[in-house]
């Protein structure tokens, strides 16, 4: 569908960023794990940080987004989300790596793939003049 023929946003303008920068953080995870085996998270303390403050950017973002964007998109595991960026931030001290990776490498980019297929079928809001 070209670009003017889709339906205008609906939402705030800010749910709308909130899911830019979900969209954001998932590229951001991408280019983390791209060309890296789990393994090496136990050697790269900077990326290991990097990724572990993407995932909670995701979570983070969606525990603020409108309920009714939320619901818009069903195939998202919303709780889950929510639930993994309160773990990260409050349990900081006993971080599993092999879930942030196996959330990043699995869940991230099925994430990806899911909003930015909601966020085609609409127009983007306008800045506001």
């Amino acid at each position: 569908m070209p670009p003017d023929a889709r339906p205008p946003w609906p939402w705030s303008e800010a749910d709308y960023i909130r899911l830019r920068h979900i969209l954001d953080a998932a590229v951001q995870i991408r280019g983390f794990v791209t060309g890296r085996m789990r393994e090496s998270l136990q050697l790269d303390d900077i990326a290991t940080l990097g990724l572990v403050k993407a995932v909670e950017i995701i979570g983070e973002a969606a525990s603020v987004l409108d309920s009714s964007v939320r619901d818009a998109v069903p195939a998202v595991p919303w709780p889950q989300i929510i639930a993994m960026r309160h773990r990260l931030v409050h349990a900081y001290f006993d971080i599993d790596l092999d879930i942030v990776w196996a959330t990043a490498t699995k869940a991230v980019p099925q994430l990806e793939r899911e909003l930015s297929n909601f966020m085609n079928t609409w127009a983007a809001p306008t800045e506001s003049t």
